[in-house]
């Protein structure tokens, strides 16, 4: 029956919700923001890795199709596949770990246990290591990944370094870079260069109380 004249129109019912979907059922799709759906996204990069799938030929295309989504809804969440593919493997890594503060000596050995463990992962985890062996051969992406990864975990081995050259730890008058190599570098060698070297505990420590020997101010 229409409704009486001057009376307000009567809205219309809402449109009933999908389950695990922003979008009302039968409707446009909406803007689903759910973790639920950008984990779906993931697990099927994941999955396509996993069964061989080339970087090169992981389009966004096949992710959508996989995942059982719209392109426009990966395209509203990243620009392109290397910001995807950025965010997957951040997802993947370790977190970054909580310095304890309260010596240079404790942060650094806590940055380079984290860097063991992660070596630890990716010796173990076979799509990690053929993710991180393609990578290499795609400059924006390996960019991408170390501008928004490696780059943020090194400024706090910078930064740390700078607080033991504050508190009499570590000479002042030295090249924070090169201290910073000095520490970092013998777990990248064994983790990238020699990838069959022991990790073994204790090696964070060992490493960081032998360079702090050599770079100890004098007494």
């Amino acid at each position: 029956m229409a409704p009486a004249a001057g009376a307000a129109p009567v809205p219309a019912p809402a449109p009933a919700e999908c389950p695990g979907d922003a979008a009302p059922c039968g409707g446009r799709r909406g803007r689903p923001r759910s973790e639920a759906v950008e984990r779906a996204i993931f697990d099927a990069a994941v999955g396509m890795l996993e069964h061989g799938v080339p970087l090169a030929d992981l389009s966004i295309e096949k992710l959508a199709r996989t995942a059982g989504v719209g392109k426009a809804t990966i395209y509203r969440r990243w620009p392109g596949k290397e910001a995807l593919l950025i965010d997957l493997l951040r997802s993947l890594e370790l977190p970054e770990p909580d310095l304890p503060g309260t010596s240079a000596r404790d942060d650094l050995v806590t940055l380079l246990e984290g860097l063991r463990q992660r070596g630890m992962v990716k010796r173990s985890n076979a799509l990690l290591h053929n993710v991180f062996s393609q990578m290499q051969m795609y400059p924006k992406l390996w960019d991408a990944y170390q501008r928004t990864v490696i780059e943020p975990r090194r400024r706090m081995s910078l930064d740390a370094i700078r607080r033991g050259m504050a508190n009499g730890e570590i000479r002042p008058d030295l090249d924070v870079e090169l201290v910073n190599d000095l520490v970092t570098g013998p777990l990248l060698l064994r983790s990238v260069i020699r990838p069959d070297s022991p990790l073994e505990p204790g090696l964070a420590e060992q490493i960081v109380d032998t360079v702090l020997e050599g770079v100890r101010p004098a007494v």
